[in-house]
């Protein structure tokens, strides 16, 4: 997965994440709202096929690209989760 920062504050973040949909920025916004820390998270699809463009905003207690960082993190526990079960059913 390529991304491309386009703002890093300490309390913000604005990336792109090059050739990702609605299916993973979904998932990845909702993981991130999950923590008490954040303030905003969401994602914008300007046109059809362009890239998303995803803005985090924090309370200031926690950096945007930690909580970030968890979030995918979180995303990886549940699909190995969800894998061994489907390997031992």
């Amino acid at each position: 997965m390529n991304i491309k920062i386009l703002d890093l504050e300490k309390n913000k973040a604005k990336i792109v994440f090059v050739s990702e949909k609605h299916t993973f920025m979904n998932l990845l916004t909702d993981e991130i709202l999950k923590d008490p820390a954040v303030d905003v998270a969401k994602y914008e699809i300007e046109y059809q096929f362009s890239d998303p463009e995803l803005l985090v905003t924090t309370d200031g207690s926690k950096d945007p690209v930690t909580i970030i960082r968890e979030a995918c993190e979180r995303i990886t526990r549940s699909c190995d989760e969800l894998l061994t079960q489907v390997q031992s059913a």
